[in-house]
């Protein structure tokens, strides 16, 4: 138990919280994470999930990757799974995308199912409605790859890396992310219209334009490219704010690399897509809408502090902070955790 204490104390310590004050502080903590078919291609990896939610224990999971194997529903497991370990949440089924909350859930939906999933749900947190949407988006026309050398479909490395702008956001519009991300902001106007926190997690497949700039062109095999990436600009001009990129404005100092991560307890063969390049992304996000009574604390990268360049496991060497795994780490992927303050 004194360790368990420890530990709880030098995990708030490492978010910034003050110990003194924290149950005057009302604390909204958001986490997103690719569950890579629901832990299933990683040994021990659902109790990775467990294990992590638990540790973390953020307000709210965006889940993606969620399949519901075998006629189970996950999200139900893992509400009885956290709750043997004294974590009481909330949740909802949802096929692709998933949401956890530990305030009773209000409403919920499923806004989008066409190549990619997002569903939503709406809480009451201290008298102020929030509503959570979870997105995993259409990873097909992977767009990202083609300046690195690979078709973005069959993932087959090509004669040379496609640098023509126009081919590459030709690609990136063949998928259905873009429509993915419109009805998110259509169904999350309403939210706004009626004053509610609205927050997004999820795997986008995508890039952000915030990552593909001048800093980067000449990085992580960019080759020279500079692109205007299509669901951050759609949900930039919307006045949605990158919680990752507000507290790192520089993709060249804090990358922000969520996938591919390096996972010991997997083959590296099959934790990389392009073994020729240097494929690492940030293609996990949390966004939210500005609010005046909502405050950015922190975010960070969460899981291991190495990724996959070149077919080789390679720990980063930028200025990101890491929530290093608690155990068995369930993914491919890493999270990202965001932490706000919510005035009354």
């Amino acid at each position: 138990m004194r360790h368990l204490k420890s530990r709880l104390l030098l995990f708030a310590c490492f978010l910034g919280l003050s110990t003194k004050g924290m149950a005057k502080d009302i604390r909204l903590s958001v986490l997103q994470l690719n569950i890579w078919q629901e832990g299933t291609m990683v040994p021990g990896g659902y109790q990775g999930i467990v294990d992590e939610i638990a540790t973390i224990d953020p307000d709210f999971v965006t889940l993606s990757e969620v399949r519901n194997y075998k006629d189970t529903r996950l999200c139900d497991r893992l509400l009885a799974s956290l709750a043997e370990k004294g974590k009481k949440y909330y949740s909802f089924f949802s096929q692709g995308s998933g949401l956890l909350s530990r305030y009773p859930i209000t409403d919920s939906a499923v806004i989008f199912s066409e190549n990619g999933e997002i569903c939503k749900l709406i809480a009451n947190v201290h008298g102020r409605e929030v509503a959570v949407y979870s997105a995993h988006l259409d990873y097909l026309n992977y767009a990202v790859y083609l300046p690195r050398g690979y078709d973005g479909v069959t993932w087959k490395k090509m004669a040379a890396p496609c640098t023509n702008l126009d081919t590459i956001m030709a690609s990136n519009l063949a998928s259905k992310r873009d429509e993915g991300i419109a009805a998110f902001i259509q169904a999350a106007d309403q939210d706004i219209r009626a004053k509610r926190l609205v927050f997004l997690g999820g795997d986008f497949n995508e890039a952000s334009h915030l990552d593909w700039t001048a800093s980067t062109k000449d990085l992580f095999d960019h080759h020279g490219m500079i692109v205007p990436w299509t669901c951050s600009v759609m949900l930039q001009g919307k006045g949605y704010q990158d919680s990752y990129r507000v507290k790192y404005p520089s993709p060249e100092k804090n990358p922000g690399f969520t996938f591919p991560a390096d996972n010991k307890a997997v083959e590296v063969k099959k934790l990389a897509w392009a073994p020729d390049a240097d494929e690492r992304e940030r293609i996990d996000y949390i966004y939210f809408y500005p609010d005046k009574k909502l405050q950015l604390q922190k975010s960070m990268v969460v899981g291991p502090s190495g990724s996959i360049v070149r077919n080789q496991r390679e720990e980063e060497k930028g200025r990101d902070k890491f929530l290093l795994p608690s155990g068995t780490w369930p993914t491919d992927h890493k999270g990202v955790l965001s932490i706000f303050n919510m005035g009354l």
